[in-house]
C-alpha cells in the first residue's frame, strides 16, 4: 500500500513538471499500465506511475476544457449563477466569492455558461449568502497572476481549486438576488455558524480567530494577526487541519464509548463499535463544516481506516494508514499536489511517523514533547523553503504551547459552544466566550514571541534539487538509534545549507523588472550593492507589491540590505510598495522625484547631475533638473546605469514628451543605451520618436499589467520601437524579466513565464 502510493505519487508530480499538455505520443506510457499485473516488483512500479501519470493528466484536461471565451473576456456580461462557500468579506469593504456561472445574456438571448470563477464586488457589496443564485453584471478575464521568482503562483492555486475565470460587478446593472430557495445545506450550516460567532464574540479581532478555528472562515482575520502566525510558525492552527479532525474524533471516541459502557447490561452493542462509529460521524461532520480541505480530507480518512480496524478488532499498521489516505486523496483530485496544504499534511504524518521509528527511550514527557516540536520544524524545512522560502526559528517553542492550549481547551470549548448556539443560545455564547477568554491568553504568547528580533529567517531560492539532498539530509541525520547514517546525513546537510544565490562579477550589472502589474519595480545588482527603482503599487484591499514580490525577490537574492531605494515619483503604481520595502529590509539611503510624499522614511531629491559609482558600474541622474519640475510624471528620477565596458541601462520612470525633449537638448550624447526600460508603460504620451532614436535601445521592457485599463503599451508606441529595431518585452505576458550586462558577452534575457513554463497558464 505505502510503495504503491508513493509511486502513483510520483506519476502525478511527474506530470506536474509539464510546461504543456503532452500531445498524442504521450499516451505511449499506457504501454506500461500491464506492468501493474507483472510479479516483479520494478515493472509494477513502473506501471502504477504511469497510471498516476494518465490520471493527473486526465484531470488536467477536463479543467482545462473549462475556460472563458476569449470573445467575453474584458466584456460587460449579464450572468446568471450561484455563490459557492462562504464570501470572504476583506480591506475597504471588498467582498470576494466563488460564483458557479450557469448563463450569460447575449444578443440574441440567454446563452449557457458553465464556469467557476472567482468574484469581487468593490462598492456597496450586499450580504451575500452561500447557495444564493444572483443575477449580476460582471467583467471577466482568463486566470491570471503575477509571475515572479519566489513570488506567490496565483494562477497555480486558482487551477488547483478549480476556478477558470476572475472578475468584478459592475456598478449599475440589474444586479439583483433571484428568487429560490438557497442551495448546498454544509455551505449555509457553516455561514450561520460563522454568523452567530462574530455576533457572540466579544471583539472583531477574536471573532475572525475563533471563526477560523470553528469553521474554517478566515477572511475575518487581519493582516497583523496573520503576520503573528506567521512569524511564530502557528498560521496551520489556524486552518481546520488534521490535527483539529483527529481530535474531535478522539474526544467523541473517548465521550460515547464512556457514556455507552454505562448502558452495557441494557443494550446489546458494544461500548468500542458505537463510539468507533460515533467518533467516524463525527469526524465527517467537521470535515464537512471545514471545508474539506485536503488537510482534513486526509485527517478523515485515516480516521475512518483506524476506526474500521477497531470494529474488525485489528491494529492497523500506521505506514498502511497513511498510504491508504494518499491513495485515496490522489484517486479523489490528483491536482491537490499544486498545494501546498497536501504536501504539508502529509509530510507533518509521515515525518511523525519516522521520527517514531525504534524510539523507545524513558525520556521524559516534556523532554519528548520538545524533542518532538524540535525535529518536526527541522523536517518540514525543506518543504517551507520550496513553498514559502522562509522558517520560523522560534516554531518549536510557540507550537509546544500552543498546539496543546488550542487544541485541547480552545476547540473542544468552541466545538461545544457551536453544538449549543443553535439549541440552547444562552449557553452557547457562554462557552464561546469561556473559548474566546482561552484564545485571549495564548495569544498574548504568541504576540509576545512574535515581536522578538529576527524570528523569521529568509531562505535563498534554490534549485529543487539541493532542497532534496538538504531533506534527505535531514532524514539520516535523525534516523533512528543504531542506524549509522548521521555523519552521512551532515555530509548532505551542509553543502546544501553553504549554497547560495549567484552574484554578478565586478563591473558587470544584473537588473530585473519584477512583474507588479500596472506598476514598476526594478532591482539593479552589482558585484556587492543592490538598488531598488520604484516598488510597484499597493491597494486598500491590502495587496502590497512591495510586500509580496520586492521583499520576497530580495530575500530570496540572499539580501538583507539594499543601499539605495530610488522612488521615481509620488504616483502609487511606483510609491506604494515603497513602505513595506523599507520596513522589510535595512534601507541605507532613499531618494525620490517628489521627497514630500514619502512619510515613512527621510528621503532626499534625486537631481541632475548626481552620480556614484559601485563596482565599477556608474550611476547617474539625468532628471529631474533644477530648477525642480512640475510635480508627477515629469518629476521621475531619470537613473542612467553603465557597466565597466561602456554598456548602458536607462530608466526614466513615467517622464513624457516635455521632459524627452529636455533631456534630448541638454543630455542626448548621454541618451544612448542597450536597454530601456519603457517610459510611462509604454504611454501615448511619452516614448516620441525622437526619444526613441536618440536611445537606440537594443532590448526595450514595458511594465503593464495584464489587460490593463489603460491600454499599455500604446500600438503607436510599440511599433515604433519595433521598427527602430528593438527587441520589445512586456511583464504582463513574460512576467519578470531578468537582464545580465556581462563584460564581453551579448545581452542575456530571461522571461521568467518562459524559463518555467507551466500547462495552466
Amino acid at each position: 500500500m505505502l510503495y504503491s502510493a508513493l509511486a502513483f505519487l510520483a506519476g502525478v508530480c511527474a506530470f506536474q513538471a509539464l510546461g504543456a499538455l503532452p500531445g498524442a505520443a504521450g499516451y505511449g506510457l499506457a504501454a506500461v499500465l500491464p506492468g501493474l499485473a507483472s510479479r516483479r516488483r520494478w515493472l509494477r512500479v513502473a506501471g502504477i506511475a504511469a497510471a498516476g501519470f494518465l490520471w493527473c493528466w486526465w484531470h488536467a484536461a477536463e479543467r482545462l476544457a473549462v475556460e472563458l471565451p476569449a470573445e467575453l473576456a474584458g466584456q460587460d456580461l449579464l450572468v446568471q449563477g450561484t455563490v459557492q462557500g462562504l464570501p470572504e468579506r476583506g480591506a475597504s469593504e471588498r467582498l470576494r466569492f466563488r460564483l458557479q456561472l450557469e448563463r450569460y445574456r447575449s444578443h440574441d438571448g440567454w446563452r449557457d455558461l458553465e464556469l467557476p470563477a472567482r468574484i469581487s464586488w468593490y462598492r456597496d457589496a450586499p450580504e451575500l449568502g452561500p447557495g444564493e443564485r444572483w443575477q449580476l453584471l460582471l467583467r471577466l478575464k482568463q486566470p491570471r497572476g503575477l509571475a515572479n521568482p519566489a513570488g506567490f503562483d496565483y494562477e497555480r492555486w486558482l487551477f488547483a481549486h478549480g476556478i477558470r475565470a476572475t472578475g468584478y460587478v459592475r456598478s449599475g446593472g440589474d444586479n439583483r438576488r433571484l428568487p429560490g430557495a438557497p442551495v448546498g445545506w454544509i455551505a449555509r450550516c457553516r455561514g450561520y455558524l460563522a454568523e452567530r460567532i462574530v455576533a457572540a464574540a466579544g471583539s472583531a479581532e477574536s471573532a475572525g480567530l475563533l471563526a477560523a478555528l470553528g469553521v474554517g472562515e478566515r477572511s475575518g482575520m487581519q493582516p497583523a494577526q496573520w503576520e503573528v502566525l506567521r512569524n511564530t510558525g502557528t498560521s496551520h492552527l489556524m486552518a481546520i487541519s488534521g490535527l483539529h479532525v483527529g481530535l474531535v474524533a478522539t474526544l467523541v471516541f473517548a465521550a460515547v464509548r464512556k457514556g455507552w459502557s454505562r448502558w452495557g447490561d441494557v443494550l446489546r452493542w458494544p461500548a468500542p463499535a458505537v463510539a468507533a462509529v460515533a467518533a467516524m460521524l463525527a469526524a465527517l461532520g467537521y470535515a464537512l463544516l471545514a471545508g474539506f480541505q485536503v488537510p482534513a480530507q486526509r485527517a478523515l480518512i485515516m480516521v475512518w481506516l483506524w476506526m474500521l480496524a477497531l470494529l474488525w478488532s485489528a491494529r492497523p499498521d500506521p505506514w498502511r494508514v497513511w498510504g491508504a489516505a494518499l491513495w485515496a486523496v490522489l484517486l479523489l483530485n490528483p491536482l491537490s499536489v499544486l498545494t501546498a496544504g497536501f504536501w504539508l499534511s502529509f509530510g507533518a504524518v509521515a515525518w511523525i511517523l519516522y521520527l517514531s521509528l525504534g524510539r523507545c527511550g524513558r525520556a521524559s514527557r516534556w523532554r519528548s514533547l520538545v524533542g518532538l516540536q524540535m525535529a518536526l520544524v527541522l523536517g518540514l524545512t525543506p518543504l517551507l523553503w520550496l513553498w514559502f522560502h522562509q522558517v520560523s526559528v522560534i516554531a518549536p517553542l510557540a507550537n509546544l504551547v500552543a498546539i496543546p492550549w488550542i487544541s485541547l481547551l480552545v476547540v473542544p470549548v468552541l466545538l461545544l459552544a457551536l453544538v449549543a448556539l443553535p439549541l440552547v443560545a444562552p449557553l452557547g455564547e457562554l462557552l464561546l466566550r469561556a473559548a474566546e477568554q482561552l484564545l485571549v491568553v495564548v495569544w498574548w504568547w504568541l504576540e509576545w514571541l512574535a515581536s522578538l528580533p529576527a524570528v523569521l529567517v529568509p531562505l535563498p531560492l534554490l534549485p529543487t534539487g539541493a532542497v532534496a539532498v538538504f531533506g534527505l539530509g535531514l532524514l539520516c541525520l535523525l534516523a533512528p538509534k543504531g542506524m549509522p547514517l548521521r555523519l552521512v546525513g551532515l555530509l548532505l546537510i551542509l553543502p546544501a545549507a553553504a549554497l547560495q544565490p549567484e552574484r554578478a562579477e565586478q563591473g558587470d550589472l544584473w537588473l530585473t523588472l519584477l512583474d507588479v502589474g500596472q506598476g514598476l519595480a526594478v532591482v539593479l545588482e552589482t558585484r556587492n550593492h543592490v538598488l531598488v527603482y520604484d516598488a510597484g503599487p499597493a491597494y486598500p484591499t491590502g495587496l502590497d507589491s512591495g510586500a509580496t514580490v520586492v521583499v520576497p525577490y530580495l530575500q530570496q537574492r540572499g539580501y538583507r540590505r539594499v543601499d539605495r531605494l530610488v522612488i521615481s515619483h509620488s504616483d502609487n503604481d511606483h510609491l506604494g510598495g515603497g513602505e513595506a520595502v523599507f520596513r522589510g529590509l535595512d534601507v541605507q539611503r532613499v531618494q525620490s522625484g517628489e521627497p514630500g510624499a514619502i512619510a515613512w522614511a527621510r528621503s532626499s531629491r534625486c537631481r541632475a547631475g548626481q552620480q556614484w559609482e559601485w563596482d565599477g558600474v556608474r550611476f547617474e541622474y539625468l532628471a529631474p533638473a533644477q530648477p525642480q519640475p512640475a510635480h508627477g510624471n515629469n518629476a521621475s528620477c531619470v537613473l542612467r546605469v553603465e557597466t565597466a565596458d561602456g554598456r548602458a541601462v536607462l530608466l526614466p520612470g513615467d517622464i513624457e514628451r516635455s521632459v524627452e525633449n529636455r533631456l534630448l537638448a541638454t543630455h542626448w550624447q548621454r541618451l544612448g543605451a542597450e536597454v530601456l526600460v519603457a517610459p510611462h508603460h509604454g504611454s501615448g504620451t511619452s516614448s516620441t520618436p525622437g526619444f526613441v532614436r536618440a536611445v537606440a535601445a537594443d532590448l526595450v521592457l514595458f511594465p503593464v499589467g495584464y489587460r490593463n485599463r489603460f491600454g499599455f503599451p500604446r500600438a503607436a508606441v510599440l511599433q515604433r520601437y519595433l521598427r527602430s529595431g528593438a527587441t520589445v518585452l512586456d511583464t504582463a505576458h513574460s512576467g519578470a524579466i531578468q537582464v545580465r550586462l556581462v563584460a564581453g558577452q551579448s545581452v542575456q534575457t530571461d522571461a521568467y513565464r518562459d524559463r518555467v513554463p507551466r500547462y495552466w497558464h
